[in-house]
């Protein structure tokens, strides 16, 4: 897909969330309104926070975040998705997992102005693995909070879920982790370390000490 098929399908998205809310409302089915605007809010904050912190995030990167939280609160509830297809919970735990994981290794290489040096690789790696199980822990919070407080059936079965969900968040953690240091190592076009090349190449006043890359510093 291209940039700009990226930006389509993004759009897309936002336009139905905002209609399906609105067909909800005039219907007066109160919880859908109310996930599909949930969906289409939580949806736009990664794109406002970016913008308000002056970051330029790669439009694959923008277009991803919109499919987790489109597929995990409107497909995922509104849709059912979650009943219909057993894997569904666990392909969305895993992927945000890997997404956060990344999210949090650009965050503390960030830190250090992209010094790839300024650590031992593998600290780095452990420090973006915590972040991704911290959100992931966040996550299982505030499923077990809409639950509570409006009724919802997000944990689905309850303890089993919720240990599930995290075995998977530490999985897709890792996973991000790895990623990471076949960055750090030089590696930045494999697999998913091109997306992390590409958000240092695009905001180079936040990685002013980002080095070259060299195949065989290792730690």
């Amino acid at each position: 897909m291209r940039f700009t098929d990226h930006a389509i399908l993004t759009w897309c998205i936002w336009t139905a969330c905002l209609m399906a809310s609105m067909a909800a409302l005039v219907s007066g089915n109160w919880e859908i309104a109310f996930v599909a605007l949930i969906t289409l809010v939580v949806s736009i904050m990664p794109v406002l926070v970016a913008g308000y912190a002056g970051l330029v995030v790669p439009r694959t990167f923008i277009t991803a975040i919109v499919l987790f939280v489109f597929a995990t609160l409107f497909l995922g509830e509104v849709l059912d998705f979650y009943n219909r297809f057993w894997w569904w919970d666990i392909a969305l735990h895993g992927g945000s997992a890997v997404g956060f994981g990344l999210i949090g290794f650009v965050a503390v290489f960030m830190m250090f102005q992209g010094d790839r040096f300024a650590a031992p690789h593998i600290a780095l790696c452990f420090f973006s693995m915590c972040f991704a199980i911290f959100i992931g822990t966040v996550w299982e919070v505030f499923e077990f909070a809409m639950d509570q407080g409006f009724g919802l059936n997000m944990q689905k079965s309850g303890l089993n879920d919720t240990m599930g969900d995290l075995i998977v968040n530490l999985v897709g953690a890792l996973l991000a982790a790895a990623v990471g240091y076949l960055y750090l190592i030089g590696r930045e076009r494999a697999f998913l370390a091109s997306l992390i090349a590409e958000f240092v190449e695009r905001n180079p006043r936040f990685f002013g000490k980002a080095q070259p890359k060299r195949r065989t510093d290792r730690y």
